[in-house]
């Protein structure tokens, strides 16, 4: 056993994630109200964090870990990041659905708190990745380095973007736009997935140097989004009044902002390739 799992500030700010996690899902499950495509997913959100941080605790404690055939810090360190973002979108998303004004009954109280706990969990995942990222010069778990951890920000907004795609089918622009969310995400993807479970060391070329490149084709292509999407989208379109939830110019508007910040991202992530390679 490995009290430390417990008592560091890294386990302390797991455990504070666990807590509050479940706390979250509790209450929001006593309201009935997480029915929609956004309340599953903020309870799918809530739950699946809660257990896999549970798992990393128990694995941690009884000193299971060195027995997975994956590397073990790089994948604490790409959950921790996904987990703050997946929390942070629910933190936002619940509230903004399920949340009305004025909020006076009882159930609505349930969700404030919910909501409040939800933002606190958040915090405690981001502390764990300020925590676990990699001090300058340490690149022994690629994951926990800026780059890395800018992979999996990259890879969870293109997620975002493909759950806000609708009505591209037609327009050359856009389906040249979904091209780029498309194949930056599989690239991405692959690339955590490799570093995890050990793979990369097997590719016969300078690894950082093939990502320096990727990271500069992939910046190209998303420069070519941040300029075709809204062009395609929003040309001779004025918005719709009404314009509710599933409104589409809402969800272009929402595609237009999440290609930007991945833009940035890739971006951050290869002036920070470069100066580690170079």
């Amino acid at each position: 056993v490995n009290p430390r799992a417990l008592t560091s500030w890294v386990g302390i700010a797991r455990l504070l994630a666990v807590v509050l996690s479940c706390l979250t899902f509790s209450l929001v499950a006593s309201t009935g109200r997480f029915e929609a495509p956004y309340g599953t997913w903020c309870m799918f959100t809530w739950c699946f964090c809660f257990t896999v941080t549970l798992l990393v605790l128990l694995l941690e404690l009884l000193e299971l870990y060195p027995l997975l055939p994956l590397s073990w810090d790089d994948f604490t360190s790409a959950f921790s990041m996904l987990a703050a973002l997946m929390v942070f979108t629910s933190s936002v998303v619940f509230p903004a659905t399920f949340i009305s004004s004025p909020c006076s009954s009882s159930r609505c109280a349930r969700q404030a708190v919910a909501t409040t706990a939800s933002c606190l969990c958040f915090l405690a995942y981001a502390v764990e990745v300020s925590l676990t990222r990699a001090k300058p010069g340490d690149i022994s778990s690629f994951l926990s380095t800026v780059p890395g951890l800018l992979k999996v920000f990259e890879a969870y907004v293109a997620c975002l973007i493909f759950s806000l795609l609708d009505y591209y089918s037609g327009e050359p622009g856009l389906m040249w736009c979904v091209a780029v969310y498309s194949i930056c995400f599989i690239f991405t993807l692959l690339i955590i997935i490799f570093t995890i479970g050990r793979c990369l060391t097997y590719i016969p070329c300078p690894l950082e140097k093939v990502l320096v490149g990727y990271n500069f084709l992939a910046l190209l292509m998303y420069l070519t989004a941040t300029i075709l999407w809204p062009l395609y989208s929003f040309r001779g379109k004025s918005r719709p009044d009404p314009c509710g939830t599933d409104c589409p110019w809402n969800k272009h508007l929402g595609v237009t902002f999440l290609t930007i910040f991945n833009l940035i991202a890739y971006l951050v992530d290869l002036v920070y390739s470069t100066r580690m390679v170079f």
